[in-house]
């Protein structure tokens, strides 16, 4: 034995080190190590030295007519041993039905259907099966929830961030803008406040909603800007997006992401697939970080792309061939016809994960797409 360490010690020094999934499995083999991987301590310990790795991304579909919740949640795996297993009853540990919001490393925010008479707030993790519940008002209405899991000391605390859409109308023309406020929670405090800081912004938000990137979270809006809060200062900012939007395409032609602690833009459109970089926050600065023509894709991928620059050439489709979904950890979920793909972007290789049918009605149309990264990261019941 190590001088001055016991094994128990040692046992939490080498087993800290794996990989969430290895030790999900090891949980299986010995109820002793069961024990240990749910202790406190050694939570906080692996989600301290572990970076989370994109596992999987959850997904549900949404009503395209009304604002009903539709709440069924499918979990795609993009591990290879479990390519085309599509999981229904991930978040099935938690008390009642719910409809996705925002994820940030290993931790998924959603909220319970808005036909129960008492509303209610869900932060989960499904690796632990871990979750906190939090009041909530609908006099409030969610317009697009963002979540951060912020590293403080020895633990990690979380934030909400919800934005509240008012609508200014104009005397003198038919114009219509937004005005976002924002609602913030910190575990720190246990309490909603809301920020005196309001962006103006005419655009509605759409997709995956807040990514937390590095102090900031980010919204995707159906016009040419991204609107960005800055966790810290409790300031919004209006990012300019790279490339300009087409002028009667009404739905988003990109999605937003987090990779290597930034923040990427990808888009695909008749002309090919572009990747960009944030470089300069307050100037709108992208870094062009690639660009790769249909045609390429397609001779790369014959099994999976046919014809898309051709069946690409509408972009007022509102169920385009192909579609960003969401982006983590240099890995795209993408639609392509009738399928749902990944795309590694350091190899440029295409894999089907399953097709539209498994995961349920009205699912091709603008559904929410949350990145998930397995962690063990703790939450306490408050």
């Amino acid at each position: 034995m190590v001088l001055g360490l016991s094994n128990l010690d040692i046992s939490f020094e080498v087993l800290s080190r794996l990989r969430t999934k290895s030790l999900l499995e090891l949980k299986l083999v010995s109820k002793k190590w069961g024990n240990m991987f749910s202790d406190l301590s050694f939570m906080q310990l692996h989600s301290q030295r572990s970076t989370p790795i994109i596992s999987g991304f959850f997904f549900q579909g949404r009503f395209q007519t009304c604002e009903d919740d539709i709440d069924n949640v499918s979990y795609i795996p993009v591990d290879k041993a479990e390519i085309r297993a599509i999981h229904k009853t991930v978040l099935d540990f938690l008390s009642e039905k719910v409809v996705l919001m925002a994820s940030s490393n290993g931790l998924i925010c959603c909220r319970n259907s808005k036909t129960n008479k008492s509303s209610a707030i869900y932060v989960c993790n499904p690796a632990s099966r871990q979750w906190v519940k939090l009041d909530w008002s609908w006099d409030r209405e969610e317009r697009g929830m963002g979540l951060a899991l912020v590293p403080s000391g020895s633990s990690s605390e979380f934030r909400l961030v919800n934005l509240h859409r008012l609508e200014i109308e104009y005397e003198n023309h038919d114009d219509l803008d937004f005005t976002y406020s924002f609602d913030i929670y910190s575990t720190r405090t246990g309490k909603w406040k809301t920020s005196d800081d309001m962006c103006l912004c005419k655009y509605s938000l759409v997709k995956n909603l807040g990514i937390y990137v590095s102090g900031i979270l980010y919204w995707l809006t159906d016009g040419d800007v991204i609107l960005a809060f800055d966790l810290e200062n409790e300031k919004s900012h209006l990012i300019n997006i790279p490339v300009g939007r087409h002028p009667f395409k009404e739905g988003p032609e990109g999605c937003v992401g987090e990779f290597n602690g930034q923040l990427y833009y990808i888009t695909i459109k008749n002309t090919g697939m572009q990747v960009w970089i944030l470089e300069n926050y307050y100037a709108s600065e992208w870094v062009l970080e690639s660009c790769i023509s249909l045609d390429i894709m397609e001779q790369d991928n014959p099994k999976i792309i046919y014809s898309a620059a051709e069946r690409m050439e509408n972009p007022c489709d509102q169920n385009p061939y192909m579609d960003p979904l969401a982006f983590q950890d240099g890995l795209l979920l993408m639609k392509v016809c009738s399928m749902i793909v990944s795309h590694r972007l350091e190899t440029g290789k295409l894999k089907e994960l399953c097709t539209y049918d498994t995961l349920g009605p009205n699912s091709f149309i603008n559904p929410m797409v949350l990145p998930y990264s397995m962690s063990l990261v703790p939450l306490q019941r408050m």
